[in-house]
């Protein structure tokens, strides 16, 4: 099958202060339609940066060069502006913190209606109309209101919910999900997760899922190329990422994985450690603010 989008030893650079510094080394992978390809890693080894790379996202700091195809057309040296139509049109983007990707001086209506004209010639009605059905599909109680509101006024779930209805609006050929799942509660990110499934089955979308994550991943993913230090160091599907990994950072991720698993069926047979104590374990550390 012909892939939808393909990365052919891509690399990455960053020059400064007559310094040149190799962040993505010889990237290579294909996904197909209706596929998910997972890109699994810690923060660092180059999953986002190669993506970024790809969809013309790095500034020029960055020297880029190798081939990413998208159907079959290649991308490095297409212009900004080409590139930008492409975004939010046949390739659809979610990224990590969706407060981040909304205008705070604009209300939640105002910013969908901008991606709707820039893809379409639909007059003010159809696109209110529009609009109203996106947040409907995405589950989102009161339509009408949300569109009035800003993006303060709304939870970050509910915007990486919206965020995700504006970047299949257009029926993308390619979706890519970048860190969709984190900073969210378990509940919303279980829902995300389905949606993602949902638009993939059913539409035949092909998909590139980045996450530092190896349970999200394995929701969603067919297979999985893992890298670190901008290279691919392993590839597969599931089962062979998790009894089969040769590569000894690979190992380190699924055991990880494996022994947070482990913590977690303890507290739910009531063993070893309390609810609480678990959560005090695995939570993130958030640096402590500062006396003033």
């Amino acid at each position: 099958m012909t892939p939808v989008f393909e990365l052919n030893d891509l690399h990455v650079s960053l020059q400064s202060h007559h310094k040149e510094t190799e962040l993505v080394r010889g990237v290579s992978f294909a996904v197909a339609p209706g596929e998910c390809l997972g890109i699994l890693g810690e923060s660092g080894s180059g999953k986002s940066m190669s993506m970024k790379a790809a969809m013309g996202l790095l500034d020029h700091s960055f020297h880029v060069k190798g081939s990413a195809q998208f159907q079959g057309e290649e991308l490095l040296g297409k212009s900004a502006e080409e590139l930008r139509r492409l975004r939010g049109g046949k390739v659809g983007i979610i990224l990590q913190n969706p407060m981040t990707c909304f205008d705070p001086l604009y209300r939640i209506g105002q910013q969908i209606a901008e991606t709707f004209s820039a893809h379409n010639n639909w007059t003010a009605e159809e696109i209110h109309i529009r609009s109203l059905e996106l947040l409907e599909k995405m589950r989102i109680r009161n339509p009408e209101e949300v569109l009035e509101k800003y993006p303060h006024q709304l939870s970050g779930g509910m915007l990486q919910r919206i965020m995700i209805g504006i970047a299949t609006a257009m029926k993308p050929s390619l979706l890519i999900a970048d860190e969709p799942t984190t900073a969210i509660d378990a509940i919303t990110q279980y829902e995300i997760l389905n949606e993602l499934l949902h638009i993939k089955e059913n539409h035949n979308t092909a998909m590139i899922f980045i996450s530092h994550d190896l349970n999200a991943i394995s929701r969603v993913a067919d297979r999985i190329v893992v890298l670190n230090h901008g290279a691919v160091v392993d590839r597969g599907d599931f089962r062979h990422i998790l009894h089969h990994a040769q590569d000894p950072y690979t190992k380190l991720l699924v055991e990880k994985r494996a022994d947070v698993m482990r913590r977690y069926t303890a507290v739910l047979n009531g063993k070893k450690e309390t609810a609480h104590a678990w959560l005090e374990n695995n939570k993130c550390r958030v640096p402590q603010r500062a006396e003033r």
